[in-house]
């Protein structure tokens, strides 16, 4: 089931691009990041109340915390960076820098998290790679 969710992800992630680039026409690109944000969190919490999760704040422990609003500052960041991306510059050649996070992420997975390095992720990562570079030369 996760890689149906993984396919729904993609493929909201490539309209988000596209929307993002239509919608920001004529708006400061950290407006156009606020309003999108809002209405993530107003459909994240949704969300959150739907399936009744809503009890389990207070089991959230305090590193939990801390790292959930670290991801949430990294999210927020990338956000405000990749508006102005798009604002700038052509979605077909933003999207694959902003893709390239896959092959960042590899590597922070190896040093931090201390995940294998394996066959598989190295030959992703370099393929990854070449097409990012192909993509946008």
């Amino acid at each position: 089931m996760w890689i149906v969710y993984a396919l729904l992800s993609a493929v909201f992630a490539a309209f988000t691009s596209i929307l993002a680039k239509i919608g920001i026409e004529n708006i400061n690109s950290n407006l156009a990041t606020a309003i999108r944000t809002v209405v993530v969190l107003v459909l994240a919490w949704a969300m959150v109340f739907i399936t009744g999760a809503q009890s389990g704040i207070r089991e959230i422990s305090r590193r939990s915390l801390l790292f959930l609003v670290l991801s949430g500052l990294a999210t927020g960041l990338s956000w405000l960076c990749y508006y102005k991306a798009v604002q700038m510059g052509e979605v077909s050649k933003v999207a694959p820098i902003d893709k390239f996070s896959i092959v960042l992420t590899l590597v922070l997975a190896f040093l931090i998290l201390k995940e294998p390095i394996t066959w598989k992720a190295l030959v992703g990562g370099a393929l990854i790679t070449a097409g990012t570079f192909v993509l946008i030369l």
